[in-house]
């Protein structure tokens, strides 16, 4: 008896951001990893105990192409964890996973190679209800509510198609051109023989021509690549789940084309986003060829905050200080990622207690920066006349009047600042 799928689709885990983080005590581990991995476990948990029937991960798992033991340790043990609870997962290799040199083992080979073995436990560190997509291609995944064909285009290196000898006297632009053309004669050849009768997903490391980007343009290696929204939504698929791209985004709704974004804020170039998360999707075997996904939906996560502080002092602040903290008590900054911008005049600046601000900051995760803009006063500022040629008495005339000091005062100071030079002169005749 057929019955509806559960699938639930998240990318771009990139285990390895550290930045902006310390050292935790209890683990030995950077806590912007434990930030990462605690994420993670929220989506493992929540896979288990809604019953998913196939997890989809669209790419980028790591930071880097030559990611540490550690971290490969621990996205296994999470992916491990799905596979041993009966939910197959399916793992896209991105950008991120690739290594430089072609012949070498991308960081998602070893699941591929490892498999269950017999023994007292009757499992092993890997599992055979692990699937890797580093090559394009279809996949079919039996799960227990039945198949799903999955069409993977992980992240292509330019380097394969650069040898080619339509490639030869191309330029840059032509080649990415021609890497285009390629991938979509590619997915157009996949989609053209898959089974009807089965739900189909295209997971994709790949920038959709309407996306909008995030933070992921400060991480990128090399040149993108970039698909027809057009050319995805014709296929004929039920879903697109998409990796590459960090900030979260629906494309489309017939059929779902989306980016679910990265699962944790990576740096201040997600500030601005409301939320991280996973999504997840209900593919229905009964209905037609391309309607089959018949249900999505978005499910937050716990993320960490990233905060900036634009402040700006006026010249007429007296206590510059109380302003900056004003401003800090106006945010909820406990165990957020905080900078601070204070722009001020020089006359503010010794004014303003830096160990005043930082203990004020003491409840941030981490404070990333604290920049002053010190706006320096111009020194020959006497009105519109000009400083060559000014008497000393003439020159504190013009400032009084340029700080539009009372009449009143300023015969005052100018009187005073009269008899001085008198006695300094007097004193040099001596």
């Amino acid at each position: 008896m057929l019955t509806v799928i559960n699938v639930l689709h998240f990318s771009d885990f990139h285990i390895g951001v550290e930045t902006y983080g310390k050292t935790d005590a209890d683990t030995g581990l950077n806590t912007r990893t434990l930030d990462l991995l605690k994420t993670l476990d929220s989506l493992v948990d929540y896979s288990i105990a809604e019953k998913i029937d196939l997890v989809v991960f669209s790419g980028d798992a790591y930071k880097v192409r030559d990611p540490t033991q550690t971290h490969q340790r621990e996205f296994a043990r999470r992916m491990v964890r799905l596979a041993d609870a009966g939910i197959p997962v399916f793992l896209l290799v991105g950008n991120h996973d690739l290594p430089h040199a072609i012949s070498r083992a991308t960081a998602m080979d070893i699941f591929n190679v490892l498999r269950p073995a017999d023994g007292e436990s009757g499992k092993s560190a890997y599992h055979s209800n692990i699937y890797i997509g580093a090559r394009p291609g279809t996949t079919l995944i039996q799960t227990k509510n039945g198949p799903v064909q999955i069409v993977a285009m992980p992240w292509i290196r330019r380097g394969s198609f650069t040898n080619l000898d339509e490639a030869k006297g191309l330029s840059v632009d032509g080649v990415t051109r021609m890497i285009e053309g390629k991938l979509t004669d590619i997915l157009v050849s996949e989609a053209a023989n898959l089974d009807k009768t089965i739900p189909s997903v295209m997971s994709a490391h790949v920038t959709i021509s309407t996306a909008k980007y995030g933070t992921e343009r400060g991480m990128m290696m090399g040149r993108d690549h970039v698909l027809m929204q057009s050319t995805v939504t014709s296929l004929g698929f039920d879903y697109v789940a998409l990796g590459h791209i960090h900030k979260r985004q629906q494309l489309s709704s017939n059929p779902p084309v989306i980016y679910p974004g990265s699962l944790q804020r990576l740096d201040f170039g997600d500030e601005d986003e409301e939320s991280k998360g996973f999504y997840t999707f209900k593919l229905d075997p009964r209905m037609p060829h391309g309607q089959m996904c018949v249900s999505f939906d978005y499910h937050p996560l716990e993320s960490r905050q990233f905060l900036t502080f634009e402040i700006d002092i006026s010249e007429q602040d007296t206590d510059p200080t109380a302003t900056v903290l004003n401003a800090i008590s106006r945010k909820r900054i406990t165990n957020a990622i905080v900078r601070m911008r204070i722009s001020l005049p020089q006359s503010r600046a010794p004014l303003l207690n830096d160990a005043t601000i930082m203990k004020a900051l003491q409840p941030a995760h981490f404070v990333a920066s604290m920049v002053k803009d010190v706006q320096r006063t111009n020194r020959s500022r006497l009105g519109s006349a000009s400083i060559e040629g000014v008497t000393p008495l003439e020159g504190i005339r013009l400032y009084l009047e340029a700080k539009k000091t009372p009449k009143d005062r300023e015969k005052i100071v100018m009187r005073y600042a009269e008899q001085l030079m008198n006695e300094i002169n007097n004193k040099g005749d001596e």
